[in-house]
């Protein structure tokens, strides 16, 4: 099985999508890799030497954030935005929608589930 930045690739997928599995790696940038490491993009992980394996690591390693460096850039970003007070901070903090999204209807992904409405008892009627 190969691994490749802590992340298993699934040995029976074409290259260029199991590298897609590894956080902070897209198609393109996975073809770029590739490109780099002088490896067909059509060719099937269980297939890869080890030799083409460490080629990857290496660019990868060289290229940028990936994985978990990535993943804690990116909370640290949205910990500012939140720590500084600005609208998008505030949108992240109340977990609602922070591109411009209308909330009145839909934004369900990001609000959760429906609360439920309450439903108020009826006072005994007076006779």
């Amino acid at each position: 099985m190969a691994r490749v930045a802590g992340v298993d690739l699934p040995p029976n997928k074409r290259a260029q999508i199991g590298l897609t599995y590894i956080y902070g790696v897209g198609k393109s940038r996975a073809t770029e890799v590739l490109g780099k490491a002088g490896v067909s993009i059509d060719a099937k992980i269980r297939d890869l030497t080890e030799d083409e394996l460490n080629k990857i690591r290496t660019i990868l390693d060289q290229e940028g954030e990936i994985e978990g460096d990535l993943r804690k850039r990116v909370q640290m970003d949205i910990k500012r935005l939140m720590d500084i007070g600005c609208y998008r901070g505030l949108r992240h903090r109340r977990s609602l929608p922070v591109r411009g999204q209308r909330t009145s209807t839909n934004a369900r992904t990001r609000k959760g589930p429906r609360k439920a409405a309450v439903a108020k008892k009826k006072a005994p009627g007076k006779k």
